[in-house]
């Protein structure tokens, strides 16, 4: 498959494609068929009702995952299938959803991307126009954080810093474009710990996790190895940020770098940039 270069350019999906799996937090199985769409952006519907667009006003805070309330219901887990249509540079496609939460697969990206690659890209023709970060915004919490600076280009950079010596402190950035993001940060999966395993699911999560879908560690390593990359880790977390971001419609042009931040923090500064940064002063061609 050949990725676009960048994500200057509106693309959509050749033909409809489907992948059904289990929730990560539900534990249920669900259904989610990606259609190709010219209206302008990524929409979601959930079961027969139509798809709304998408934007930064849809998220909602959620323990472990990012998830939209459409006009007939709240959809789960959306971060790593946006991040993947996002990523690969589609900007228009519609997104049916049976179900509750977004299959969680191998816990990764890697499989939208596959899926995308089956039935390949068409062009729509006019351009994108990106959001222009002119100043810094920063959100955080505690020593959390999100920021966005000025930056002629799109350059993503994340750091983590966890007890766990399987992890540790890492630091993963890159100037992104498709073929970047589908080698380097899609195959990243989620991971977790095993101390917070039983907490978590007496609390109702994680319901469908599991060593196929999950990386997990304790104290010291892995339990599920091998890695897909010595830093997998923090690449999933920058996969994670690309998804919340995918929210603002095209990428921001900017440098985005966040510290120890999770999906509260990126959804907070989508809705940040979409509301603070330049808006393109031409009209897309649609």
């Amino acid at each position: 498959m050949l990725w676009p270069a960048d994500y200057s350019n509106r693309w959509t999906i050749a033909e409809e494609v489907s992948l059904a799996g289990v929730g990560l937090h539900s534990g249920l199985t669900s259904r989610v068929t990606l259609a190709p769409s010219t209206s302008g952006g990524l929409s979601m519907g959930l079961m027969d009702a139509s798809p709304v667009p998408l934007h930064h006003r849809l998220a909602r805070e959620q323990c472990l995952c990012t998830a939209l309330q459409l006009p007939t219901g709240l959809v789960r887990t959306v971060e790593h299938l946006l991040a993947a249509l996002a990523g690969v540079g589609v900007s228009d496609v519609q997104i049916h959803v049976e179900g509750q939460e977004i299959p969680l697969l191998d816990g990764s990206a890697l499989p939208w991307v596959d899926a995308v690659a089956t039935v390949g890209l068409h062009p729509l023709g006019g351009q994108r126009f990106p959001l222009v970060v002119r100043e810094t915004a920063c959100v955080q919490a505690g020593d959390s954080h999100v920021l966005a600076l000025p930056y002629e280009g799109l350059r993503l950079s994340v750091a983590v810093n966890y007890p766990s010596r399987a992890i540790g402190q890492q630091f993963y950035e890159v100037e992104l474009n498709p073929g970047q993001f589908v080698e380097h940060v899609a195959p990243a999966r989620t991971f977790g710990f095993e101390e917070q395993l039983d907490a978590l699911r007496s609390a109702g999560l994680i319901q469908g996790g599991s060593l196929q879908n999950a990386l997990v560690c304790n104290a010291r390593h892995w339990l599920n190895p091998p890695l897909r990359f010595t830093n997998e880790p923090v690449r999933h977390k920058l996969l994670d940020l690309i998804g919340d971001l995918a929210l603002v419609g095209c990428f921001p042009q900017g440098h985005i770098s966040a510290y120890r931040a999770g999906h509260a923090l990126h959804t907070q500064l989508a809705t940040r940039l979409a509301m603070s940064c330049s808006a393109p002063t031409t009209a897309p061609n649609r």
